[in-house]
């Protein structure tokens, strides 16, 4: 299960079940044209593109875990590890500032890691103390003594539990005045298992806006305070594919990312996830119900032909699992399969460019034989997971940034582009450029990882 998990998500899901090889001549296409980030936000052609004749890479590249083509390790600025868009040295913009050489190895520094442990404590530690502040505020009560209640609560049943918890914490659930606790885990009961309308892919538009929205919300605003731009550059109307980088071992920047595009245009995204999270019981249900499907050709086509936003991580597990030494290097966008849909269905793709989210959970390990024998792509290991338990699996209150960059275009692109391998290649690796440079600039306008 693992296996397929990880093949089908790192290595872009949607074209392997497609069967076609977007990625053609990646190797021929790596020394070409990396001079720093394109201006135009219109798609090249193949037409004149000496790199038209290189073959095409097979299957068995694409899916060498040992290689990472289309990466070169580098820093980013502000002293965060980041990578180019290709093997050559990027030549950095005029209107830019210079970055480090990429080619030069980053030596830890022991004191730059304290300071960094010690923003982290004292980080979580104003987190705690402010939802310390706002239980007091909403329960008159004192947390210590309210705690052994919680987790016996939470012990004999989840759900309610997690319900009471989130009222006093102030999560504001939608038509939810003048119902009790027990009445708004009655009802989530009876949303999971009841009558209610669905769509096609079981997506459940009431149970997402009044129970799943409002608990990603209040994490939004006041655990990782979500800092939103370029929100105009998300389509109010019509379908679109929002394509973003992955990190943090748990795919809460995909949760976040639902939660932001409501909050600003009031719209719902419609997640590619991976076959995992539809062989666990719970995720399952949970995924299918506020708005996610299998990240395959068929179901991305299927919706951007239906006027969705589709959002899409195509570092998958390889983005999800990379340790914090390489936080900010985009791992490869596997063959193009998304972009592939996007061409065939004529929609507009968005860059999305997520800050934060790497340093949630600040991989140490993935632990390769704990994980295969788990069955799991990777086993993730923190400073504070597994050591601290449960309490180590609460994530870090950093700082995100999440902007929408400008549409790319793919309607006038040339009849029969979805089935070039070229174009195809060339569009992913334009989205893949764009994303990894605006990483760069909020990397540098963001005041500190916690704040």
């Amino acid at each position: 299960m693992a296996e397929r998990a990880m093949d089908t998500d790192a290595d872009d899901p949607i074209s392997d079940r497609a069967g076609g090889d977007p990625g053609a001549a990646r190797a021929e296409h790596d020394g070409v044209g990396r001079a720093g980030p394109r201006r135009t936000r219109r798609p090249r052609s193949r037409a004149g593109s000496e790199r038209a004749t290189a073959e095409p890479m097979g299957a068995d590249a694409e899916h060498d875990g040992a290689e990472d083509e289309g990466t070169t390790s580098g820093a980013a600025p502000g002293g965060v590890a980041a990578d180019g868009a290709g093997p050559s040295a990027e030549q950095p913009d005029p209107g830019q500032a210079e970055q480090p050489d990429p080619g030069q190895a980053e030596q830890p520094d022991p004191g730059h890691i304290a300071a960094e442990l010690a923003a982290t404590l004292a980080g979580v530690a104003d987190a705690v103390r402010e939802l310390v502040e706002q239980w007091h505020a909403t329960s008159g009560g004192s947390l210590a003594e309210a705690l052994p209640d919680l987790i016996a609560e939470l012990l004999a049943d989840p759900l309610l539990g997690l319900t009471e918890l989130g009222r006093r914490l102030g999560v504001r659930f939608p038509g939810a005045a003048g119902r009790s606790a027990e009445e708004l885990a009655a009802y989530a009961r009876d949303r999971f298992r009841g009558e209610y309308a669905i769509d096609e892919f079981g997506f459940d538009p009431e149970l997402t806006v009044n129970l799943y929205l409002p608990v990603l919300r209040f994490l939004a605003r006041n655990w990782f305070r979500i800092e939103v731009r370029g929100a105009e550059n998300i389509p109010t109307d019509g379908s679109a594919l929002l394509v973003s980088n992955h990190a943090g071992a748990l795919p809460l920047d995909a949760m976040m990312l639902q939660s932001v595009v409501f909050d600003e245009i009031g719209r719902h995204v419609r997640l590619l996830a991976a076959d995992l999270v539809f062989k666990t019981p719970f995720s399952h249900d949970l995924a299918r119900k506020t708005g996610s499907t299998l990240a395959c050709q068929e179901d991305a086509e299927r919706l951007l032909t239906t006027d969705q936003l589709v959002g899409v991580f195509p570092e998958g597990f390889k983005g999800l699992g990379k340790p914090y030494s390489d936080r900010y290097r985009l791992q490869r966008f596997g063959r193009g399969g998304f972009v592939s849909a996007a061409v065939r269905a004529q929609v507009p793709i968005v860059p999305v460019s997520i800050v934060g989210s790497e340093e949630i959970y600040p991989l140490l390990s993935t632990a390769p034989t704990l994980a295969r024998a788990l069955g799991l792509p990777y086993f993730p290991v923190t400073p504070l997971f597994p050591w601290f338990g449960l309490l180590g699996a609460i994530p870090l209150p950093s700082k995100w940034i999440i902007s929408f960059g400008e549409v790319i275009a793919t309607d006038e692109l040339p009849p029969g582009a979805a089935d070039d391998p070229m174009v195809v290649f060339d569009v992913t690796d334009q989205v893949r450029e764009t994303i990894q440079h605006a990483l760069y600039a909020l990397l540098m306008d963001r005041r500190g990882t916690f704040w």
